[in-house]
């Protein structure tokens, strides 16, 4: 079985034949969805992680599980 190289790789994301991006070793997204990624990620990230730092184990182990 050959393992499948970088280069032969597409987005992840269901429907997409964009050519992946890779900044930071990402490597699964293309540029557009990777970008869409991190615009999200900035506007809702802090809310987020304050909501998730507040809760106590058990409601964080109920969350993820």
């Amino acid at each position: 079985m050959r393992e499948q190289s970088w280069s032969d790789q597409s987005c992840v994301i269901a429907g997409c034949k964009g050519r992946p991006y890779a900044p930071a070793g990402t490597g699964s997204l293309c540029k557009d969805h990777f970008l869409n990624f991190v615009t999200w990620r900035r506007r809702k990230g802090l809310t987020m992680f304050r909501t998730y730092a507040a809760m106590t184990r058990e409601e964080r182990d109920a969350l993820v599980a």
